[in-house]
Parts: C-alpha cells; structure tokens; sequence
C-alpha cells in the first residue's frame, strides 16, 4: 500500500550524483544516461507533476574541462572548487537544457546556498522563484553555488540541498539516485551479512547509526550519513523519500509506478521541526 500511494505524488524532487551522471573510465559525462534522466523527468511533467531537479556534477566537470588531475594536490583548494564550478556548471547546464529542449521543456538554473535558508528575505525570494517557475511548467535545475559558497554558507552536498528544496516547495516526494541501492544495517561493500532495509517508518537514532560517514564514490561527498540526514528533513516536512541506485535512471519510473525498488522512508510531518537548527547541527558554521 505504501507503495502503492507513490503514484498520486505531486510535487517530486529527483537528485543525482556526480558518480552517476559520468563515465567512470573517464570522468566524462554519459550522454545516453542523461538522455534517459531527462525522459524520465519530462514524462513526470507529462503527467501533470511538478518536478525538481538537484544535480551534482559542476565542479567534476570543470576540473575536467582545465585538465585538472585527481591528484593534483591543490584540487581541494576552496578557489580551486569555486573555479571548476563556475566553469562546470556552465557546461552542466548548457548539456542538460539541449537535451531537455528535444522534449520541448523549458528548464531554469537554480544556484542555492546554506544562506538561501538561513536568511529570512533570501528563503522567501526562493520559494517565490520555484513557485512561480513550477506555475509556469519549467523543470527547476537546482545546485549549490559552489562558485561563491564558502565554509560559512555551504551545504556540503547535494543529498541535504534537495532535502531543503523539499521544505521550500512543499514537495511530496524526494528521490535520491545513488551509487548504492538503499540502506543497509550496514556497509555491504565491507560487511557481507549486511541485510537491505525496505522500509523506515520511523527515523530513530538507530537507523541513524547505521549512515555511518561512507561512501563508495571519489566523485561526489555524500555518504549515507547525508541521506539519512535529508531523510530526516524530507519526512519532518511531510514528504515521503526514497533512497535508490542511480545505475539504471529508468528505475525513476519504476519507483513511481509502485514497484519495491530502494528504501522508502515515510513521511511525517512535524511542526516542530526546525530545519535551521538542523542545518546548524550538520553544517556548523565556522566563525
């Protein structure tokens, strides 16, 4: 049944990673799976869903676009990132938005910091913006803006980034494409009898603990810590959130049609909840 009730989703907020939009051979980006992603997401919006894009990518694509090796020992240098990402996410957004104009959708960049949520004018400027865009019909393409984020107003990754445009949008609906299949009690790249959890009905501290920070891939940052952590802001704002493999992007129909694909947390709503505060506690800013 819960399952089931994926279907009559409205509102959804589809986010991939850096790991599965590139060859892994060459860190080259994988047309055909692009091509595929984008199809997917256009026939959502057929169907009369709003839908939101959260994509990584920018700051891979332009340290491959200046030939910038993976073990050049300046690569982590904050002006490094900031440069490959201004060059990157022009090359992302110029791909995606030839793509989506085969299927005649319109499509808008969104570029987000941890600002964009923690100042009250900044956050209501956003939900202005994807409000009036999603009336509209345009595909929101969203990223942190890595070009003039620093260790003060950055997310960190993606996974927490598509959790709050959940909350800006009253979305219904978060999906995360990853480079791993779901949650498990634990890493089942070290631990063999590691068992696949279908459903989380209540994110408690023990399911917390099972995101222990890991994660597989050298290209993007987030481990399963920062899945469970936008688990914990999609269901606290009322959306149901599923954590799925990003190898095969037809599974994003697949999911929506009801098959038991990935995990699925449940949502549930709770006033309470300040997504500042949270943000905070993941994210500290640094004075």
């Amino acid at each position: 049944m819960l399952r089931q009730a994926l279907k009559d989703k409205k509102r959804i907020v589809v986010k991939i990673g850096s790991s599965s939009l590139q060859h892994p051979q060459t860190g080259e980006l994988d047309y055909i799976k692009l091509d595929v992603l984008v199809r997917e997401l256009c026939n959502l919006r057929n169907q009369g869903k709003d839908v939101v894009l959260v994509t990584s990518g920018a700051i891979a694509q332009g340290k491959k676009a200046v030939n910038l090796r993976t073990d050049n020992k300046n690569e982590d240098a904050i002006a490094v990132k900031q440069a490959c990402a201004a060059i990157g996410q022009a090359r992302l957004m110029t791909t995606y938005q030839k793509i989506f104009s085969e299927y005649n959708q319109l499509t808008a960049q969104i570029l987000m910091t941890k600002n964009t949520i923690l100042d009250d004018m900044n956050r209501e400027n956003a939900v202005n913006t994807f409000s009036e865009l999603l009336k509209l019909g345009v595909i929101p393409i969203v990223n942190e803006n890595d070009t003039i984020a620093t260790y003060e107003i950055e997310f960190g990754d993606n996974d927490t980034l598509s959790a709050v445009v959940v909350t800006l949008i009253g979305a219904d609906m978060l999906l995360l494409l990853s480079d791993i299949d779901g949650l498990y009690t634990d890493d089942p790249r070290k631990n063999p009898d590691a068992r696949f959890v279908e459903t989380v009905e209540k994110l408690d501290e023990h399911y917390m603990q099972m995101g222990k920070a890991s994660t597989g891939s050298s290209v993007g940052t987030g481990g399963m810590n920062t899945k469970l952590n936008a688990a914990k802001i999609a269901t606290n704002a009322g959306a149901d959130m599923i954590i799925a493999s990003g190898a095969d992007v037809k599974i994003i129909h697949r999911i929506m049609d009801g098959q038991n694909l990935g995990t699925l947390f449940t949502a549930k709503k709770d006033e309470n909840f300040c997504l500042k505060d949270f943000l905070e506690e993941i994210h500290p800013s640094h004075s």
